[in-house]
């Protein structure tokens, strides 16, 4: 009996190794709560229940739509028409560039990037450019709204803002965004293509009709239009009744990640040497601005918008730092690693060349919009 219990214990403590090996920043991030709760005492105020409430309800609701195949409905009717790259990369890029606003950048980078790959096979095209520009387009696409990405979610609730304050903050830098890739689609390469794939089928009609209003009523908690748990609630009796399976396919590592870095900033701020140190850091517009830009290309976006947050009360240069700084390095943006595993996989010959191309398009888009966007935050 004891010798099976060893190796129970054994293989969860394997388990857990292999998911800290997985996932660096969960990792950094659980290390980083347990340390420093050993100099001060967690609490659970430190935890912004609602942050991880609605981005639960996100990922039930947008994986429910994944297996409706909603948006792969929608793209392959519009690629059909495409005659030529730049329809193709122009098509693709604005799918990723809108559908990020909504169903966040990863799952836009999850849906059309593969799709992109079945293409590229079809027609014998490189699409690693286009690849590369769908990335990019998801990131500034999903900065536009709270449900984008978490960072916007959680500095929307952590900040109480307006939908005002926060489209306004923003909506400059999504402009010269889509104006950026349109600049960038038709510098590629031109060339006839003839794209056909076959028609998807919606899953079940009635059952993402339900879904589409469940988002709606989600997407209303998130403005605190309607409470927060009564769409949890709504959100867990509508899964179990629909597809209880959408439980298990949470990304619960993510919102382990939120729980961590919630308890270790909350642990760190309740060290008054560390506070005031780092309120003197972040004291203006400008010192914030930069030191979100620059400590996301480190640690990524998410966890810099958290870290920095409660050292500062200069929510616009950190909201409008954190999107523009998840351009930069493949990490800098958690979706930028998603886009290159799935190309890498398919082509792991172009490793160095999508690498070398990416830090090319991203360092160039980064320099242009840190320096426009900075007299927004003067």
């Amino acid at each position: 009996m004891l010798t099976i219990a060893v190796k129970y214990k054994n293989n969860i403590l394997n388990k857990f190794i292999n998911v800290c090996k997985s996932d660096i920043v969960f990792t950094i991030a659980f290390l980083a709560a347990i340390l420093s709760s050993l100099v001060a005492m967690p609490k659970t105020s430190y935890i912004d229940f609602k942050v991880l409430a609605c981005l639960f309800n996100l990922m039930i609701v947008i994986k429910a739509f994944e297996k409706q195949k909603l948006l792969d409905k929608f793209a392959v009717s519009l690629i059909n028409k495409c005659s030529d790259v730049h329809k193709l990369s122009l098509i693709l890029v604005l799918l990723c560039f809108f559908c990020s606003m909504l169903i966040t950048n990863d799952v836009a980078l999850i849906t059309f990037v593969p799709l992109t790959i079945i293409i590229s096979n079809k027609c014998s095209i490189n699409v690693g450019n286009i690849i590369i520009l769908e990335t990019l387009a998801a990131n500034i696409g999903s900065s536009l709204t709270p449900m984008g990405n978490p960072q916007n979610l959680y500095i929307f609730s952590k900040y109480n803002l307006s939908i005002s304050q926060f489209f306004s903050t923003l909506v400059f830098f999504t402009l010269i965004g889509v104006a950026w890739l349109l600049i960038l689609s038709f510098r590629l390469k031109n060339e006839p293509i003839q794209v056909s794939i076959n028609t998807i089928p919606t899953e079940n009609r009635l059952k993402t009709l339900i879904w589409l209003v469940l988002f709606i009523i989600i997407i209303l908690s998130v403005f605190s239009i309607i409470n927060f748990k009564i769409a949890f609630i709504l959100t867990i009796f509508s899964t179990f009744i629909l597809d209880k399976k959408l439980i298990l396919e949470v990304d619960y590592l993510l919102l382990m990640t939120f729980i961590s870095f919630f308890i270790f900033i909350g642990n760190i701020s309740n060290i008054s040497l560390v506070n005031n140190y780092m309120q003197s850091c972040l004291s203006s517009n400008t010192s914030t601005y930069v030191a979100s830009i620059t400590l996301s290309q480190f640690i990524s976006n998410v966890p810099c918008s958290i870290l920095l947050s409660k050292f500062t009360g200069n929510w616009k240069a950190l909201l409008l730092g954190v999107n523009i700084g998840g351009i930069g390095t493949l990490i800098a943006s958690l979706a930028s690693v998603i886009s290159y595993k799935l190309y890498i996989k398919d082509y792991p010959n172009e490793v160095k060349q999508y690498l070398l191309k990416f830090a090319g398009y991203s360092f160039v888009s980064l320099v242009i919009f840190a320096s426009l966007n900075y007299f927004l935050i003067r």
